[in-house]
């Protein structure tokens, strides 16, 4: 594994760190720890972390734009609770319509790969 691929793994890693954290926060105690994330989830963050290097000036609504492609291209669709199964997410909607505690996760999400790229 070259260098730049361990510093996206890497920075995936603080990224879903910081997202578990901010979710305890808010009184959501379902984020495992990386090492105990599925795959999927742990994918997820290196693609977006992926998505953030190439495109340097995006925003967090880019990534939540991001984000939701990749779930739709995977089978996901809205629901009101989050069950990797059933490919739900009740965040799988509009940027502007997601409440102001899930927006800021991917304005973390972002200020955490600037601050590690």
């Amino acid at each position: 594994m070259n260098r730049t691929s361990v510093n996206v793994l890497k920075t995936a890693e603080i990224c879903h760190a910081v997202n578990r954290a901010h979710c305890q926060n808010i009184g959501d105690d379902s984020q495992p720890e990386w090492a105990d994330a599925p795959e999927w989830q742990r994918q997820s963050a290196v693609n977006g972390v992926r998505y953030h290097l190439a495109n340097p000036d995006s925003t967090p609504e880019d990534s939540h734009l991001s984000w939701l492609a990749e779930k739709e291209a995977n089978g996901w669709v809205y629901g009101e609770e989050k069950d990797a199964e059933a490919r739900t997410h009740p965040c799988f909607m509009p940027y502007d319509e997601l409440p102001a505690d899930q927006r800021a996760k991917d304005a973390f999400f972002l200020a955490v790969v600037r601050a590690c790229a």
